[in-house]
């Protein structure tokens, strides 16, 4: 695979919503970032600072206001098949199986291929994902871990050139959120898609991602910093948690998020006084 520096591109990008009075507040304000093909990189930052907001653009669920993005040479102009979205909760049709639920994209995505191809695209998605001996059950039948497994199979079946994942692991126990984060990097690691990870967790943070691209606080919000993650692939979580490295890419996490912690207790103070 060639890799491609700038894969991906977010250029001055702004999103802004009318107040109650019609003016405009930027959410989201000279978000400026670059992704090179293949990598996995995460968006971190205090809730309500715009993550979602960004990750809903690039998506092209909801119109940029200014700025742009570029996927793979092409400037985004509303959803595809080239991008795909795993959210936090599945949304999976409860009267279809796994399997169904899968093909349902598969169908739409490949209308020119053989059923039998399409069969195999499914059976191949659902296998990656461990759900081999799950995929002709119903969700009522799967635990919430394996619904997303599901919702994982469904993005990856049809071969994005971005996966956007919106903190899908974020209702999950701790245990199940460390076996779908392997799970995913295994995918990745094969598959080498261009990945956009929006979290609230430093530790999931560091251990999936190639670069932390780390927020400000909203309004206004913007890429306060980017800090390259140096571990190799693939991931052993053991022997990342161990190092030192793992632990001052962590302090540095947290000391970003404390700062703009800060920051906002002083302007709300200021506003107050």
């Amino acid at each position: 695979m060639i890799r491609d520096e700038r894969y991906v591109e977010f250029y001055n990008l702004v999103k802004a919503y009318p107040n109650p009075f019609g003016d405009e507040i930027k959410v989201v304000d000279g978000f400026n970032l670059i992704v090179p093909r293949g990598d996995v990189v995460s968006i971190i930052g205090h809730s309500g600072c715009g993550k979602s907001t960004v990750l809903n653009m690039i998506a092209g669920l909801i119109p940029i206001s200014d700025g742009g993005i570029v996927v793979a040479g092409k400037e985004i102009d509303g959803p595809g098949p080239d991008r795909c979205v795993v959210f936090q909760a599945p949304c999976l049709l409860p009267w279809m199986t796994a399997f169904e639920n899968v093909m349902l994209g598969v169908k739409v995505s490949y209308p020119h291929v053989s059923a039998k191809e399409r069969q195999e695209i499914v059976e191949s998605a659902l296998s990656m994902v461990g759900l081999d001996q799950a995929m002709h059950k119903y969700p009522r039948e799967l635990s919430g871990g394996m619904q997303q497994r599901v919702g994982i199979a469904r993005a990856i079946a049809l071969k994005p050139k971005m996966l956007l994942l919106d903190e899908p692991l974020g209702r999950l126990d701790s245990l199940t959120r460390m076996e779908l984060q392997d799970v995913i990097l295994r995918i990745l690691d094969k598959e080498k898609i261009t990945t956009l990870i929006i979290t609230h967790d430093p530790d999931e943070a560091i251990y999936m991602s190639d670069r932390i691209c780390m927020m400000t606080n909203g309004p206004h919000a913007k890429v306060g910093e980017v800090m390259e993650i140096e571990f190799e692939r693939p991931r052993d979580r053991e022997a990342i948690v161990e190092t030192d490295a793992f632990y001052e890419y962590r302090r540095r996490l947290l000391a970003f998020l404390d700062h703009c912690e800060a920051e906002k207790g002083a302007r709300k103070k200021k506003q107050a006084s």
